[in-house]
């Protein structure tokens, strides 16, 4: 793993959210996201719905969770998401911006009273694999989070921005998390290794390396690698989010080597479903 500390981000991100909401018309507020059936007042009031999660569990240590019968992670999150987005729509816009104004402040002060970022986490980061996550990956997780939820808005009313090296990489480099559990049907002999080429201002080069049983991140230089994946960054944000499906970001992607290994590498998903 390559440890992230993506604290000191959240009040940048956050700002530059507010001044986009800020400056929207009525009529952009309307405006349909990628999100199936969520308009930008919807995808808004669901950052507000992540705020109030997170300061409830970590603050007042609420769990808050009632699961239905049957009712899997995935399926009970989509219920619950809908059902408080469905009600934030009495709401206005200005009272949207003034609630994410208002709690914003309280979080970055819960993250911040995590003195051992390597402690467990709060939330487990279940797309990086079963068993415990750091508390910087949670973090990280929730940092992503708000960062795609805004690009999403950014797209559906067309206005660029927050996309800054700084503010972009470590999402980049949070997704490539997701790569060793993508890869944990590929047993490989040791050292063999998956680059991912990421090209654009805030990309990189890293590769996830088998130790004969498992995947794992790093960013140093291996040797010649079995596989490379080389996608642009806006394709991959986009992939690890599904914002694009995973034939789209193939095409859009060079592969190279061991076709099972950049096979697998590209199902990468980084968000619960």
């Amino acid at each position: 793993m390559i440890p992230l500390d993506t604290r000191p981000l959240f009040r940048h991100d956050r700002q530059a959210l507010l001044e986009m909401l800020q400056s929207l018309d009525p009529a952009d507020w309307a405006k349909p996201t990628v999100c199936p059936g969520w308009n930008v007042a919807d995808v808004t009031a669901h950052i507000l719905n992540d705020y109030m999660r997170r300061i409830s569990g970590d603050r007042d240590e609420h769990s808050g969770a009632v699961f239905a019968d049957d009712e899997t992670l995935p399926t009970y999150l989509e219920r619950v998401n809908g059902e408080f987005v469905r009600a934030m729509r009495q709401c206005s816009p200005r009272v949207l911006i003034e609630l994410l104004a208002h709690l914003g402040p309280e979080l970055d002060r819960i993250w911040a009273a995590t003195a051992d970022l390597a402690e467990p986490a709060q939330l487990n980061v279940s797309w990086a694999g079963p068993g415990g996550s750091p508390a910087w990956l949670d973090i990280a997780r929730e940092y992503t989070e708000f960062w795609v939820h805004q690009q999403q808005i950014r797209d559906a009313v067309s206005r660029r921005g927050a996309d800054e090296v700084a503010l972009m990489r470590p999402v980049l480099v949070t997704f490539l998390h997701a790569v060793p559990w993508a890869l944990r049907d590929r047993v490989r002999p040791g050292g063999t290794a998956v680059r991912f080429e990421i090209t654009g201002p805030s990309g990189g080069c890293w590769s996830v390396v088998s130790d004969g049983t498992s995947w794992d991140l790093t960013a140093a230089q291996t040797g010649e690698p079995a596989a490379v994946v080389r996608i642009d960054q806006d394709s991959f944000w986009r992939l690890a989010s599904r914002g694009i499906t995973v034939a789209e970001a193939r095409r859009r992607a060079e592969l190279v080597g061991d076709p099972e290994l950049t096979a697998s590498a590209t199902t990468l998903l980084a968000v619960v479903a």
